[in-house]
């Protein structure tokens, strides 16, 4: 099952991310995990919080941009290979990963076109397939 992750997209400025967390913090959102990625003038925030409906509607009350898009949350152990395994998995099925990141230690966010298809070449292959991302 698909979790929901926020995108949220900056100005590339001093203070502008820690702006994000404060309205997540003031509302008690727990900011669950993230990932960054920059330009020179802009950023894309990728977020996985507590309350994304909430958290959506806050920042774009605040003048952000936002996207709300399904990806799968992977449980994996912390161990050589872990990773590679999965990875390995996905490639020889033909699966891309358009990105990859870490939440809370020992999960990981995956995006991919075909999210069905993917969670279940995951579920055959014994890898646990969260259905949220505080599971």
């Amino acid at each position: 099952m698909p979790v929901k992750q926020l995108t949220v997209f900056l100005e590339n400025q001093t203070g502008r991310l820690a702006e994000v967390a404060k309205i997540l913090k003031d509302r008690n959102i727990n900011l669950q995990g993230f990932s960054t990625t920059e330009a020179r003038d802009y950023a894309i925030l990728r977020l996985m919080v507590s309350d994304v409906e909430s958290a959506r509607k806050l920042l774009r009350e605040s003048g952000f941009t936002t996207h709300q898009a399904d990806v799968i949350c992977v449980e994996i152990q912390d161990k050589p290979g872990e990773l590679y395994g999965i990875l390995d998995i996905l490639a020889k099925e033909g699966i891309n990963i358009d990105y990859i990141y870490v939440i809370s230690g020992s999960r990981i966010i995956l995006s991919v076109a075909d999210i069905s298809r993917t969670e279940e070449i995951l579920i055959e292959s014994n890898i646990k397939v969260c259905t949220s991302q505080t599971e």
